[in-house]
């Protein structure tokens, strides 16, 4: 039986409008502590406005969110690499500065080598596939060592083929790492192949 401890993020009452579109109207839900939760439903339900919210990007016009920890981590739709920095690089980037470089270095190699992209860490993300960016922006939000992991339609736009490597290579990774996942899409396969609990926004 499930109780509040279980729990790594809680949404009470929650509510968000912009001007007169409400978006969020009395929203509840629990997040399991290192499990995968699905949010689906279709486009403007209010999906992204939720992860927003739960990082702190967007406020709430009302109710509230209750975390144990402040340490998240988010895929968001778009790749977000620095254009400037090689693979290595955009994931150093975001771990500490006061890091050792030998840590670094061997945090970098472990998600590298989960993702396959191990001889691709000195290149630019000029040179990389969609899939090769998509799966830099999953070993670096696993390196940050954050409890939370934030997705936003992380595989939106990657054939079927493609999508399903990288799933199973996310899959590979998630195994390894356990963390809280809260995974957005409005793809029922996916919230059905990866979703511990589906939640469907309407």
């Amino acid at each position: 039986m499930e109780n509040v401890n279980d729990y790594e993020v809680q949404i009470k009452n929650l509510y968000k409008a912009y001007d007169k579109n409400t978006v969020l109207e009395n929203l509840n839900m629990n997040f399991m502590k290192n499990k995968i939760t699905v949010v689906t439903g279709p486009s403007g339900c209010g999906k992204t406005t939720l992860l927003n919210i739960i990082s702190g990007i967007e406020k709430p016009d009302s109710g509230e969110v209750i975390m144990r920890d402040n340490s998240i981590s988010y895929i968001f739709q778009e790749d977000r690499l620095l254009p400037q920095l090689t693979v290595y690089q955009n994931i150093a980037f975001v771990l500490k500065s006061n890091m050792k470089q030998v840590d670094m270095n061997s945090i970098i190699d472990k998600y590298l080598t989960l993702v396959k992209l191990t001889e691709a860490k000195d290149k630019f993300p000029s040179q990389l596939s969609g899939g090769m960016k998509r799966r830099v922006a999953i070993a670096r939000a696993f390196a940050y060592k954050s409890r939370l992991l934030l997705m936003d339609e992380p595989f939106k736009g990657l054939d079927d083929k493609l999508k399903k490597e990288i799933i199973e290579q996310f899959l590979r990774v998630y195994s390894e790492d356990k963390r809280t996942i809260i995974f957005v899409t409005h793809d029922m396969k996916e919230a059905e192949l990866l979703g511990d609990t589906i939640y469907n926004l309407e």
